[in-house]
């Protein structure tokens, strides 16, 4: 029975003429009452385009150049949203999901049960995919620092294949350009939306090289740089006040331990250097601790500022 909803199925794609055209070929078509194909070709230098047509897409969104994933992603979201859609379905371009699957995302969100229903690779053991170990090993490290910060239990916070809400989507704030995994876990989550994972199989590995992992060192240090700003900007109190009050707690036990002893020994020598040391940590904690402040006053402008912006999508979108 289809589902009485507008689906756009998305697509982001850079240089994947041998793939995208299988991918956007087997969407299923009878899922919902209306299903379309959007591509969003990242400044492709090959012939994804023409394959793509070719393959029967509905709308083919480009950039003149490769500007990278996270972008493509929110410039493939808005442009799915002009194109009256209830669900956004993302998949890769490289065929590594199984379009299938692609009624299993959308039923929590039709059923009401998720805002954003996730393709899982590691929540069904039987269903894990063969992949290199320094790749299993980071996508399950990056889900428990995203767990541990979300306070909640999810086994792949990584994978890109996925079903939004038209509430979720219009509600995503992104900044990354390197990429937007972990961010829309961020995102969605501490804006109260909820999140489900939806056991799939997929290939462990993709065709080809990848247009992502240059070399995981530099992959993980553009991850870890996205997760640090994104914490930051969702927890700014706790982000600055923590780290500060460490400081100044350090500086200021120190000091009283010095003080201490030179209450007993009428001298400072030989940690006089000690005491230029917890003066510098003292100050720095004084200002982290200011700056948390500021930071948390700044944060709650930044909600009122989504909202609005929330708002003008929304008026946009009716027009």
């Amino acid at each position: 029975m289809k589902a009485d909803i507008n689906l756009v199925v998305m697509i982001p794609a850079f240089n994947e003429e041998k793939t995208i055209g299988k991918v956007v070929s087997s969407i299923p078509r009878d899922c919902a009452k209306t299903v379309k194909v959007l591509v969003v070709n990242d400044g492709s230098k090959d012939n994804t385009v023409i394959e793509a047509k070719k393959a029967g897409a509905d709308k083919i969104y480009s950039h003149k150049t490769n500007l990278g994933l996270g972008t493509t992603f929110k410039d493939g979201i808005n442009e799915a949203l002009k194109m009256g859609a209830d669900i956004i379905i993302n998949i890769d371009a490289d065929g590594q999901f199984d379009t299938n699957d692609i009624p299993k995302l959308l039923a929590p969100i039709i059923e009401n049960k998720a805002d954003m229903a996730t393709c899982s690779r590691f929540k069904d053991k039987s269903l894990h995919p063969t992949m290199p170990g320094i790749k299993s090993f980071g996508n399950k490290l990056v889900a428990k620092i995203l767990n541990k910060f979300l306070k909640k239990n999810y086994a792949d916070t990584q994978c890109g294949f996925r079903a939004y809400s038209k509430e979720a989507a219009l509600r995503l704030i992104l900044f990354g350009k390197f990429t937007y995994t972990q961010e829309v876990f961020i995102d969605l989550i501490k804006k109260g939306f909820r999140i489900v994972e939806v056991p799939c199989k997929v290939k462990g590995q993709r065709e080809g090289k990848s247009r992502i992992v240059k070399s995981w060192f530099d992959y993980g240090l553009k991850v870890s740089l996205i997760l640090l700003r994104t914490m930051r900007d969702y927890e700014p109190l706790k982000f600055f006040g923590v780290s500060g009050f460490v400081l100044f707690s350090l500086g200021g036990l120190s000091s009283i331990a010095l003080f201490i002893r030179w209450l007993v020994t009428n001298h400072v020598d030989p940690y006089l250097i000690v005491v230029y040391a917890n003066i510098f940590l003292i100050i720095i904690g004084i200002l982290l601790m200011i700056l948390a402040l500021i930071a948390d006053m700044l944060d709650r402008n930044r909600m009122l500022q989504e909202d609005v912006l929330y708002r003008l999508k929304k008026q946009e979108l009716k027009k």
